[in-house]
C-alpha cells in the first residue's frame, strides 16, 4: 500500500515539485510528512489544498517537530475529537476530510466532516489545487461533481 500511496502522491501532487521517496508521519485527517528524493521535507494538507517544503533537511524538521504551534496544527485534536464522536474509529486505509476544504470557505466544524478513502483524499485534494492554483485569493468557485 505504501508504494501505491507514493505513486498516488507524484500522479496527484507532483506538479508541485514533490518527489516523494518516503512517508514520515501521518495524522488522521490525511496531513502527510513527506520526504522527497532531495532530502527535503514537505507537509501535505489535504484540508487547506496545500502541498509544500517546510524543512530542507532534518536538523531543520527536527526544529519543527519541537515546536509547539506546529504540533498542534499538526494533531488537530479538537477536529479529530469531533470526527471520532461522529464516525468513530477510522478502518484501515481511511481519514477524516473536510467536505468543502478550507480554502474553498469550508468550515472546521462537525457539519463539514466526513471520512474518505485516504487515496481519494489525496487525489481529490490534488486535482482541486491544481484546478486553483493561479486563481486570486477570494475568487469565487464552483464545484462539480461528475461521475
Amino acid at each position: 500500500m505504501l508504494e501505491t500511496i507514493l505513486n498516488v502522491l507524484k500522479d496527484s501532487w507532483g506538479w508541485t515539485g514533490l518527489d516523494p521517496e518516503k512517508i514520515i508521519k501521518e495524522n488522521e485527517f490525511g496531513n502527510l510528512l513527506i520526504l522527497d528524493r532531495k532530502g527535503q521535507y514537505w507537509r501535505l494538507c489535504p484540508e487547506d489544498l496545500y502541498c509544500e517544503i517546510i524543512a530542507i533537511n532534518s536538523d531543520k524538521l527536527t526544529v519543527l517537530l519541537d515546536d509547539q504551534d506546529f504540533i498542534e496544527d499538526w494533531e488537530m485534536k479538537s477536529l479529530v475529537d469531533l470526527a471520532f464522536e461522529r464516525y468513530g474509529q477510522l478502518p484501515d486505509g481511511r481519514k477524516y476530510c473536510l467536505k468543502i476544504p478550507g480554502t474553498l470557505g469550508g468550515e472546521y466544524k462537525l457539519s463539514n466532516i466526513s471520512t474518505i478513502s485516504f487515496i481519494e483524499l489525496i487525489q481529490y485534494s490534488g486535482d482541486v489545487a491544481l484546478q486553483i492554483k493561479d486563481l486570486p485569493d477570494g475568487s469565487k468557485v464552483q464545484l462539480k461533481f461528475i461521475d
